[in-house]
């Protein structure tokens, strides 16, 4: 019996080696209705799991036994078999699916579903987009591809914060972004420091990390009912990366490298007829050229020899380029080498990674290597488990110090017409300890050439976001999944006030920061799955979950001054040390639910999560949040040639906020520095409230989306309407209580607005094709309510001038620039006083430093190998606080300080009396006097359009290539932040900002240029 059954087993294997050895080669093209040819077609051996795939042309090749099927499918179109029947050429044509148009979409919880059934508006955004002319911050790049996000950032360099908001801004007293999530789980976001009135650097967020090589997709989750399943953090919209994983049909090694150049942009345009001194009078000596270093209140230009800041003559004259030749051209440069594959049994992914990415400011930058790991196995037929894991080891030098004087090398903007940038270099006396060099009489506005040259702000970030899951299939229907997700981040901050600095306390400098801190982010998820097609029409798609969110950060900080030995940057070399120490802990369990109703064209969705948070009281930590959705597919009733696709959708939801801080609900004191050895301790000055509770957020959403003329047009509509209430806002008390102020459930604000998404193909001919899509979004936010009684305006930020602030005022949008105006009569005159200057009138609300306008329009044309792509993108509707606007005026360099240089300028208006103003008043004490009054002046609007983003590429002819080991060849040429189409700021970039929190929203001042970028992007694919 035992050589029978070795005797049968024997002949199967020649059996199937004989067919096996009579497969037979086939090639062949597979292309659409329009002829054009279809890439990433995948073809398998019926019945096998042998396949392959089109390349870029097209084209294919396979074996299989002359008696097999192939089997040809793509995503919109009509699967195909092919019986081989001995054929060794096959060419197909396959048949656009009218009604199967949707794909497979991540939403909330990593949870794939059918485009289709989906009752709520999600944008996915391919990571082809965000690497080929690249941002060293991955967010930045998503600028005017998505209706319904705004994009900002602040200006400080490389991998600087971005701030993202959804369908506006829903919280003023915390954060209002969305939460970001990798592969389905949540990770932090936290910006790690950001510039203020006092000045500071921008320090990153947790995005910036990202390499953005890595990324498969973004899909954006915009309304509360699509994020819902995340909680509180989710409120506010949901931004989930998708990352790249490999195939189980083939290997392939890839190598991407990206060069680009940045160039700083000169948005200035000062006045150039008179040059650097005081009160009329150009400097004599040194002394009088150092008092008016930054200053322009001197001469018309005649080119006369004059004496300079550094005690030499110059001639009197327009010196060009200052801009451009203090910064630098500023390389980038990422390369990134990947090998991926896999087999019956699973995938594997592994890609290494190297950005150097240089600042415009000189000697800044920062480093990025990062190593990301992505496998997915089936350890059984019914068990498999998956994992990824991202170490990024970044290292920024010398982050730019923004907004306020010190240590800011971006005053150089300010120099006078006649300065040459040069003749303040190199900033410092070699044979004087390195003490500054003065340049102006203010000592806070440092010597840029300093800065750059002794200036020390290095941090350095090491980071592991990793997820590790396991999915056991009980049937073909029930499934259980759990899964972990951690992201650790150390971080190290070293900042020196150097040696020599004016400033500084005898010169001799001190140590800022020298910060140690961690953060541990990490999710537990459980989730049962039920999926089931009942009958032909009928299906039930749903899950039951928990999740258990776990956070804590720790820093310490070591500060202090004075340095004793020159240069020696340690904490042992300083004649005073201080000691900081912060630790935070947030926990908060939950269990959520999700269920999908499917009959034939009609899908109900619902949700529900229920959290419970550590950071209120623990009689109101809890809350229930559900949401409902429903889709209705109206184009499957009916027969319309023109009509291939159309959907109506429309949810609610109701979701929550927690406090952003925690600790508020109870008293602490806090430990300072001793006192001749005497422990010191003191209270917070905020009352603690121990009936806080989580505020609600409700969302209306309705929408729409067509497809027209067999998928040629397509439109995606939506109307939403979301309202919070029981906002957690600080509320000011009576000095008397003891304390300052408390938090307190009183807010409310209003969100609504409109999202249009168009997409048309306007030429579909052969190997030309042209594909034009435009995103709209327009926008109303209005604070409803503040502190539920006298809702007094609240400042949430300002800028260094200090005449000026941010604020949160009822009635009107939140981030309201708020200024001074004129003081005015009744007749609407200005109101002068007796020095001849106008009068300061109200503080007014002018305007949020948000837009509520704003979208953009890509084009991209594809002509066989050869691709050209446009993105413009725009913003409306919002004013900046400028700063540098201020100063214009105060160091005359403005335009508008031209007027009255040498006659004195008499000021338009009336006196307190009603009578006509005659007093003239020189020009250099009008006009700071002026600006000093009457803010209004540095409000200005910062609507633009611009041409964001430009790219070239050409991927090789496969003929060419088929006798190297390459199997195919991109290359394109970059340019990002080309130009301005239209702007109504004379002297300064509309995005110019410097910081991405709300509550700076809108401030200008002493960021980095603008910089325009050029470049090109290789990519290589190893056969």
């Amino acid at each position: 019996m035992k050589k029978t059954l070795h005797l049968i087993v024997l002949l199967l294997l020649l059996c199937r080696g004989y067919s096996y050895a009579q497969a037979t080669k086939i090639a062949g093209r597979v292309t659409g209705s329009d002829s054009a040819p279809l890439i990433g077609v995948s073809i398998q051996v019926g019945g096998t799991t042998q396949g392959t795939t089109t390349d870029v042309d097209g084209n294919y090749a396979i074996a299989a036994p002359d008696n097999a099927s192939l089997v040809f499918s793509y995503v919109g179109y009509l699967p195909q078999t092919v019986a081989v029947g001995g054929r060794t050429t096959i060419n197909v044509v396959l048949a656009n699916d009218n009604k199967e148009l949707g794909e497979v979409v991540v939403t909330a919880l990593g949870i794939k579903k059918d485009e289709r059934k989906l009752g709520y508006s999600v944008t996915k955004v391919d990571g082809g987009l965000l690497n080929v002319a690249r941002e060293t911050n991955v967010a930045s790049s998503l600028q005017g591809r998505v209706a319904g996000l705004n994009v900002a950032g602040a200006s400080g360099g490389p991998g600087s914060s971005v701030r993202l908001n959804i369908r506006g801004v829903t919280s003023f007293s915390g954060t209002s972004s969305p939460l970001i999530v990798i592969n389905g789980v949540p990770m932090d976001n936290t910006v790690r420091g950001s510039a203020g009135e006092w000045g500071g650097s921008d320090l990153g967020d947790g995005i910036s990390n990202i390499n953005p090589d890595d990324i498969e997709n973004v899909t954006v989750l915009k309304g509360s009912t699509a994020s819902a399943l995340y909680g509180a953090r989710a409120a506010n919209g949901v931004v989930q990366i998708t990352t790249k994983s490999g195939s189980r049909t083939k290997t392939t090694i890839e190598y991407n490298t990206n060069l680009q150049m940045d160039r700083a942009v000169d948005n200035t345009d000062f006045q150039s007829e008179y040059g650097q001194g005081s009160q009329n009078l150009r400097p004599t000596d040194i002394a009088s050229a150092i008092v008016s270093g930054n200053t322009a209140w001197g001469q018309r230009l005649d080119g006369a020899p004059t004496v300079g800041i550094d005690g030499q003559q110059h001639a009197y004259s327009k010196v060009n380029g200052n801009i451009n030749n203090f910064y630098r051209t500023a390389p980038s440069w990422t390369n990134t080498v990947a090998i991926s594959g896999g087999g019956d049994k699973g995938t594997y992914r592994l890609s290494l990674s190297n950005l150097d990415g240089q600042s415009i400011l000189r000697n800044s930058g920062l480093t990025r290597r990062t190593v990301n790991f992505n496998t997915a196995y089936d350890l059984t037929k019914k068990l498999s488990f998956n994992l990824t894991a991202s170490y990024v080891d970044q290292n920024d030098k010398n982050r730019a110090q923004l907004s306020d004087s010190p240590l800011n090398a971006n005053n150089i903007l300010f120099l006078a017409p006649n300065i040459d940038q040069a003749t303040l270099n190199p900033g410092f006396d070699p044979n004087n300890n390195g003490l500054e060099t003065a340049w102006n009489v203010d000592s806070y506005a440092t010597n840029p050439w300093f800065v750059v040259n002794q200036f020390v702000n290095n941090v350095s970030r090491k980071r592991l976001l990793s997820t590790i899951s396991g999915r056991y299939q009980f049937t073909d229907y029930l499934s259980f999944l759990a899964r972990v997700g951690y992201d650790y981040s150390s971080d190290r901050r070293f900042g020196v006030t150097p040696y020599g600095t004016l400033y500084s306390n005898a010169g001799e400098g001190g140590l800022d920061n020298l910060t140690l801190g961690s953060r541990l982010e990490m999710n537990s998820d459980a989730l049962l799955s039920f999926n089931k097609q009942l009958n032909p029409d009928f299906s039930i798609s749903a899950s039951l979950g928990a999740n258990y969110r776990r956070n804590t950060f720790e820093s310490s900080r070591l500060y202090g001054g004075n340095f004793i030995v020159p240069y020696l940057y340690t904490p042992t070399n300083l004649r005073t040390r201080n000691l900081e120490y912060q630790s935070t802990e947030l926990i908060t369990p939950s269990a959520y639910y999700t269920a999908d109703f499917t009959y034939k064209f009609l899908t109900l969705s619902t949700t529900g999560r229920y959290d419970r948070f550590s950071t209120l009281p623990n009689g109101n930590r809890s809350i229930f949040t559900p949401s409902v959705a429903g889709s209705f597919i109206f184009s499957d009733l009916l027969d319309s040639p023109a009509l291939s696709y159309g959907k109506l959708r429309a949810s609610y939801a109701k979701t929550s906020g927690e406090a952003a801080n925690p600790y508020l609900t109870s008293q602490y004191y806090n430990i300072g520095n001793p006192i001749n050895g005497v422990p010191r301790a003191s209270y917070s000055s905020t009352l603690p409230n121990a009936n806080l509770r989580p505020y609600n957020l409700r969302e209306f959403e309705i929408g729409t989306e067509l497809k027209f003329l067999n998928n040629r047009i397509g439109v995606d509509l939506a109307y939403f309407n979301r309202k919070t209430s029981g906002e957690i806002v600080n509320a000011a008390l009576s000095v008397a209580t003891g304390y300052e102020g408390t938090t307190v459930n009183l807010g409310s604000t209003l969100n609504r607005g409109i999202e249009l998404a168009l997409t048309v193909v306007p030429v579909k001919r052969g190997v030309f094709t042209w594909t034009s899509s435009f995103n709209f979004t327009k926008l109303h936010n209005e604070v409803l309510d503040i502190d539920g009684g006298a809702n007094n305006p609240l400042q949430t930020g300002t800028y260094r001038p200090m005449n000026g602030n941010i604020g949160i005022v009822k009635g009107l949008a939140i981030s309201q620039v708020r200024a001074y105006d004129y003081k005015r009569d009744a007749s609407g005159n200005v109101i002068v006083g007796a020095d001849g200057i106008p009068l300061r009138g109200d503080l007014k609300p002018m305007g949020s430093g948000i837009a509520n306008l704003y979208g953009g329009w890509n084009n991209d044309f594809t002509f066989g190998n050869f691709n050209l792509s446009a993105l413009i993108d725009y913003k409306f509707n919002n004013k900046i606080l400028s700063a540098t606007e201020y100063y214009s005026y105060t160091r005359g360099l403005n335009k508008a300080t031209l007027t009255g240089r040498e006659t004195g300028v008499v000021a338009v208006g009336v006196t307190e009396s009603g009578a006509v103003n005659t007093v003239s008043v020189p020009a250099y004490t009008y006009y700071p006097t002026l600006a000093a009054n009457v803010s209004a002046l540095s409000v200005l609007d910062g609507s633009f359009i611009k041409f964001r983003q430009l790219a070239f590429g050409y991927t090789f002819n496969q003929k060419l290539l088929a006798r190297t080991p390459l199997q195919s060849v991109t290359l394109s040429l970059v340019g990002r932040n080309l130009f301005t189409i239209l702007k109504h700021t004379d002297n300064i970039d509309p995005e110019n900002t410097i910081s991405p929190l709300v509550s700076y929203a809108g401030v200008e001042g002493g960021s980095l240029p603008f910089a325009r970028t050029y470049g090109a992007t290789l990519n290589v694919k190893f056969k």
